[in-house]
């Protein structure tokens, strides 16, 4: 961690940086980003988050919007989920695929509809860091004379209101009713009087929204919510939310050389009900033959954590490696994700962890760690 002064000026800011420098945030590098880590303390943000309401400022995710028609149909290429079954309003995760089934990226699509004309319009959130890579990608395998694609990730600020409370603090600004939205439903409305997209989506493990509007309505929406007790929250409990609730993190738990079968995420791959997409006969083989490795949920004992890159014992050799973990401030004690063979990835099984020259005991865990009781249903 680094303070703000400390970062190189070739980092990019998000046009809510002022407000954490004004908050005295501690920033950090992320994704070629100058980032809030924390405000307040990682747990007390994270504890905020879980309890109450806390917000993110993520407005350095891409964003793309795009039209056209037969696009849903282009889209289902790419992806090895089924888009046909989504109606207006509803949005699928899913994962950008390269040829050998590695994950190029883990998306959001949001099919926004139809029009009379049968143009069909999406918005697209992608991860800071791959965002010239996913577009350049979309691109190549959308057809230009069909689809008008607009990358809007540098003209629209996103922030993420997540908690139990969080739909209480957005509905007084909005006149949708938003407990009636489902997860992964989204809206377009308007937030003292101006545009804004709203979407019951978020990293946390929690209910919550995330909210995309222009920067000077930004600016105002994230005063607004300060005021009104919604805490700033940073990158550090970001990571220990989504960690709990075992979201993958792109670049560490999921990467181009990862399939979904291998990282857990076979529910995006639904090989019955769509036709031929990118990678699809690798995991034809793999859903056939089995996958040699898994990610596993890992649990240790005391303040013995297990960091991004540590290896993973059995029987005093080393096996696998750690992608993710932390000291969980929910549960209260450490926990990480980890690939091993699949042999090795039975719940219950026990294993090892070498954490600075020395062998720690642990075990195989269901995942997710922690399953908030406020979360709504698709």
């Amino acid at each position: 961690m680094a303070n703000s002064e400390n970062i190189t000026e070739s980092l990019a800011q998000t046009p809510l940086y002022k407000q954490g420098v004004e908050l005295k945030a501690r920033f950090t590098s992320f994704g070629g980003w100058q980032m809030p880590v924390q405000y307040s303390g990682i747990t007390h943000e994270h504890q905020a988050v879980r309890n109450a309401a806390g917000m993110f400022d993520i407005s350095h995710m891409g964003k793309f919007t795009l039209q056209g028609k037969n696009l849903i149909s282009q889209l289902d290429t790419l992806v090895p989920s089924d888009l046909s079954r989504l109606h207006p309003g509803q949005a699928q995760y899913t994962v950008l695929l390269n040829h050998q089934a590695g994950i190029i990226d883990d998306i959001i699509i949001y099919f926004q509809g139809t029009d009379t004309t049968d143009i069909q319009k999406v918005v697209i959130i992608v991860n800071a860091a791959t965002t010239h890579k996913d577009k350049t990608w979309i691109l190549q395998h959308l057809d230009p004379d069909t689809v008008q694609f607009q990358d809007i990730s540098r003209d629209q600020i996103l922030i993420a209101v997540q908690g139990p409370k969080a739909t209480s603090y957005l509905q007084s600004l909005v006149t949708a009713n938003l407990s009636s939205i489902k997860a992964f439903g989204h809206l377009e409305t308007t937030i003292f009087d101006q545009p804004a997209f709203l979407a019951r989506t978020g990293y946390t493990g929690e209910d919550g929204f995330e909210v995309m509007v222009d920067h000077h309505l930004g600016l105002e929406l994230w005063q607004h919510l300060n005021h009104a007790g919604v805490l700033p929250c940073g990158l550090g409990c970001r990571d220990t939310l989504r960690l709990e609730a075992a979201m993958a993190l792109y670049g560490q738990d999921i990467d181009d050389t990862i399939t979904p079968l291998e990282a857990g995420l076979g529910w995006l791959v639904h090989l019955d009900t769509k036709g031929d997409f990118i990678g699809r006969s690798v995991l034809e083989q793999q859903k056939a033959q089995g996958v040699q490795r898994k990610l596993i949920g890992l649990q240790t004992q005391g303040r013995n954590i297990a960091r991004h890159g540590y290896p993973v014992l059995a029987a005093g050799e080393v096996v696998g490696e750690v992608t993710s973990g932390t000291l969980s401030p929910t549960l209260s004690y450490p926990i990480a994700l980890a690939y091993v063979p699949t042999s090795l990835a039975k719940v219950k099984q026990q294993l090892e962890v070498e954490i600075r020259g020395k062998a720690y005991p642990a075990t195989v865990v269901k995942r997710p760690f922690y399953r908030s009781k406020n979360r709504v249903s698709n």
